[in-house]
């Protein structure tokens, strides 16, 4: 594991309220213990995230969020200020940039993204699911930005 990852997950679970709250009262051990076990812990959402063929992140004006099939990881801030959403773009996770999309309406009736890749053949209902690719080609239509796109390129 590269050590800029690393110095990124520990200040970002030293610089946690509960954290700080335990070693601005002297229980330093407990601190930094429960940082260890914080940093463990996003390091397996970015083993993950590097792993799982549909696993993205999205941005959008609700917050950030770290798909990862069964687990999602998220915070209302936007991925500027979420280390680990940006970590795991970094390392070539999809991204996709909601924040462009102004049709809400068809944006709310997408798909979900599957969790084992397979494409649902259902085109309809509230549990229709569909690929990381099939889902990346209908966002961008309604204004998505895409980094690390999974998609295969096109020659032309």
């Amino acid at each position: 594991m590269q050590t800029g990852v690393l110095r990124v997950l520990r200040a970002t679970a030293a610089s946690w309220w509960r954290h700080k709250e335990l070693r601005r009262t002297g229980q330093r051990g407990q601190a930094q213990r429960l940082e260890r076990k914080t940093v463990l812990r996003d390091l397996g959402y970015l083993k993950q995230a590097a792993l799982l063929p549909n696993a993205h992140v999205i941005c959008g004006e609700g917050g950030t969020f770290i798909y990862l099939g069964w687990t999602t990881v998220s915070t209302f801030a936007p991925i500027e200020r979420f280390p680990l959403a940006t970590l795991a773009v970094a390392q070539g996770t999809p991204f996709i940039d909601i924040r462009p999309v102004t049709d809400v309406i068809a944006f709310a009736n997408l798909p979900r993204v599957t969790r084992d890749g397979s494409d649902d053949s259902e085109p309809w209902g509230p549990g229709r699911s569909v690929s990381l690719t099939t889902y990346i080609d209908m966002v961008e239509v309604l204004g998505a930005r895409i980094a690390n796109d999974p998609r295969p390129r096109q020659s032309i």
